[in-house]
């Protein structure tokens, strides 16, 4: 093995491309993550190979598995990088409205019109209460923010590779490098053209538009009355609440909504739900790998302060 002791023969850079190469078993998807080609990855590990006097990784499949040596090397490795960036992000105080410059947020079609709005006020807010606040920013947020559909397939991609900043869907699995913690909590009930005495029987025997981003399978709530045992008739999937709110206007069919959306159903009668389902539980997600960053920290706090009130 080459003499790693000597700083002046380290080049951090190498170790940052082995640690998400190792993260992600594919040199492709770090090259993604790492907005690099994958000739330069591949020459990044092929360096840190002559350095190190091992394979670190070998080919499998579509992808590659770390070797030994690669595995004794990832927890400090992964530790040091850690320690970096957590003294990086220490070196200057932080000031939002200096440091942030563009926040991405994922979400479900469906939950914009809930979650956006309350998010933007609370930042609109924020700013301009801030002591540097500049009285033209009273009608934006001074924080440029992109909310974009979710894509569950790619989160983790997506994440890592900072195309995104943080996502807000229901509560599910998600791989071990993804932090995430609940964000808010909303129970169902029920919407109609017409306000009725809302029995059990009555709800299982009406017709009823669901609200998924999904184009198929079942909805939220269909998942929680399939553990319980009921089957509802469903005759009409939606993406948007506020067109589902339409057609139960011109309609004998039944809604089931959380309760934060009922704002778009204006004129209908709402109605508790005839059934006891658990609440909807959004989460947010986040990469670990920026759990420390002092912006992301920000945006996680200003998230709960603006969706928990």
């Amino acid at each position: 093995m080459n003499n790693m002791n000597d700083l002046r023969q380290i080049d951090l850079n190498l170790y940052r491309v082995f640690a998400v190469v190792y993260r992600e078993r594919s040199l492709t998807r770090a090259a993604e993550i790492l907005c690099l080609s994958q000739s330069a990855v591949s020459h990044a590990i092929g360096r840190l190979r002559q350095s190190l006097d091992d394979p670190l990784f070998v080919r499998e499949g579509q992808g590659v598995m770390p070797t030994v040596v690669a595995d004794k090397l990832w927890p400090d490795i992964d530790a040091a990088l850690n320690l970096l960036r957590l003294a990086a992000a220490r070196s200057h105080d932080f000031d939002p409205q200096r440091d942030i410059t563009q926040v991405t947020i994922a979400m479900n079609d469906e939950l914009e019109p809930s979650l956006l709005p309350p998010l933007v006020a609370h930042l609109r807010e924020q700013f301009l209460h801030a002591p540097d606040s500049d009285a033209t920013l009273s009608n934006t947020t001074a924080v440029p923010i992109s909310s974009v559909r979710l894509d569950r397939s790619n989160l983790r991609a997506d994440l890592a590779a900072r195309r995104l900043d943080i996502a807000i869907d229901v509560a599910q699995q998600v791989s071990p490098d993804i932090a995430h913690a609940a964000l808010a909590s909303d129970d169902f009930v029920v919407v109609a053209r017409q306000p009725m005495k809302l029995t059990r029987e009555r709800y299982f025997a009406a017709q009823h538009v669901i609200v998924s981003s999904r184009r198929t399978g079942r909805a939220v709530e269909d998942m929680a009355m399939a553990k319980l045992g009921f089957e509802r008739q469903v005759v009409l999937r939606c993406q948007h609440y506020e067109a589902a709110c339409k057609v139960v206007a011109a309609s004998d069919c039944l809604l089931t909504m959380p309760r934060r959306q009922v704002r778009l159903s204006s004129g209908l009668a709402v109605m508790a739900m005839p059934l006891a389902l658990p609440d909807l539980e959004l989460h947010a997600y986040w990469h670990r790998q920026r759990e420390t960053e002092p912006a992301l920290i920000w945006l996680r706090e200003q998230l709960f302060q603006a969706l928990q009130t």
